[in-house]
């Protein structure tokens, strides 16, 4: 008898992360909802169980915080439950120049963006490698490929995820656990409100993708193995446009960017 599985999706309680649980809730997929918000979790997760025959688990803690890491974690454990697709899609950014930032938040966003990921990566890794499948996608950006000034830890907390989720994706050959990085380019989402990017020149100039088309493409590119996946022709020149062009110029255009908002 086939042991029941489990996606994992964190964030998932809107934007990007609603939308990935909705295709994947199509595909036939039994998910774990995390995300901080209780009420908006348990809606989704009501809405998923009455039009598809899965089962769905909401777990509501903050992720920012490495006791929520854990709580989430534990409950996995003592449900036995087993996760064979993790998707870390859960993080913010803050817009503004890092001297005159908030310290606490942007270490929380630091805590979130790598330290949540990493972890959650290396905890629900070790039983894929012993079931020998399994599939991770973690979240990052077009801004993982350049500095940002005036977003300073954002764009460096992408960098590392870019990075990070590049590297595993060598170590794990031939153990038939993938890594994904999605690296969306603007897109609608709350992200970009709650950050301030949604009024910046960046997403006068890169018209922003839906989070639905996003997701769709991150899924597909996550079934299929695939390493890497920029969304949007717009989005790959501009993904490549760091690597031709004088480092110099790319944090000035960068800056200008921002500061024009």
């Amino acid at each position: 008898m086939d042991t029941k599985t489990y996606t994992l999706i964190t964030g998932a309680s809107s934007g990007i992360g609603y939308d990935l649980a909705k295709i994947a809730a199509a595909d036939g997929k039994n998910l774990i909802l995390v995300a901080r918000s209780e009420d908006k979790l348990d809606q989704l997760a009501e809405e998923l169980r009455k039009s598809y025959p899965i089962e769905v688990v909401s777990i509501a803690v903050d992720l920012s915080d490495e006791a929520g890491v854990n709580e989430l974690i534990s409950e996995v454990e003592t449900g036995n439950l087993a996760i064979d697709t993790l998707v870390n899609n859960a993080g913010f950014g803050d817009f503004g120049d890092f001297a005159k930032a908030d310290l606490a938040k942007n270490m929380e966003m630091i805590r979130l963006n790598i330290g949540a990921l990493t972890h959650l990566t290396h905890t629900f890794m070790q039983k894929m490698l012993i079931s020998g499948k399994g599939r991770i996608m973690n979240v990052a950006s077009t801004a993982s490929f350049m500095p940002g000034p005036g977003m300073a830890v954002y764009y460096a907390s992408k960098a590392y995820v870019l990075s990070f989720s590049e590297a595993l994706t060598r170590e794990l050959k031939g153990s038939g656990v993938t890594v994904t990085t999605l690296c969306p380019g603007p897109t609608n989402t709350d992200f970009a409100k709650v950050s301030g990017l949604g009024h910046s020149l960046m997403h006068r100039m890169l018209p922003p993708a839906t989070s639905l088309d996003v997701a769709k493409a991150g899924y597909k590119a996550m079934l299929k193995g695939k390493s890497i996946e920029i969304p949007g022709i717009m989005n790959k020149l501009s993904a490549l446009t760091p690597r031709f062009s004088p480092r110099s110029m790319v944090r000035n255009l960068i800056y200008n960017i921002h500061k024009n908002h």
